[in-house]
């Protein structure tokens, strides 16, 4: 089994993909309001910045900014994910291993993050977040996906409103190429 680092930047800014075990599911998008209440409770417990959010059927990148001092977006997410989880009514395939250790079959176990280098890495998440319905050809426009934070970067003056209109973005990061 590879040996997973995670680089841990006390107050760091951080890009995640989370993905769902079943590719094929709409469970994110079907379930929004039980992943927001996920997030709301563990924003409680442990503070975090969001700066971008976007949820699609069956992943979610997410820019957050933890606070001073603290570096632990792991419990964050494994908050996230468990509640999200325990919110939803058990029937979903489980592998023997994941029986065994009494785990749900959800989320992925594992889930990616890249540290935010400088403002030229975190506006290239930031908009990467906000053009994935795109890509994905779920919308034509950034701005028809109900469940991303594009519509607030919007209202804030972070973009125009017209931007992320059909227009193919660069650098394929945050999934695998397949994803």
């Amino acid at each position: 089994m590879p040996e997973y680092r995670r680089n841990h930047v006390a107050g760091g800014t951080y890009f995640f993909t989370v993905a769902l075990a079943d590719r094929r599911s709409d469970l994110l998008v079907k379930e929004v309001d039980a992943l927001r209440a996920s997030v709301l409770r563990a924003r409680a417990l442990y503070p975090f910045n969001i700066d971008a959010w976007v949820v699609l059927p069956e992943h979610l990148h997410a820019v957050w900014t933890l606070p001073d001092g603290d570096a632990d977006f792991s419990v964050r997410w494994a908050l996230i994910k468990r509640g999200f989880s325990v919110r939803l009514a058990k029937g979903e395939s489980r592998s023997a291993s994941r029986i065994a250790k009494g785990e749900r079959g959800v989320w992925q176990r594992r889930f990616w993050e890249h540290t935010i280098r400088d403002e030229a890495d975190f506006r290239r998440h930031v908009d990467y977040c906000h053009f994935n319905p795109v890509k994905h050809g779920l919308v034509g426009h950034a701005g028809n996906w109900p469940f991303s934070s594009f519509r607030r970067a919007v209202a804030r003056g972070d973009y125009p409103a017209g931007w992320g209109g059909g227009a193919e973005m660069g650098g394929g990061f945050g999934e695998r190429p397949d994803g």
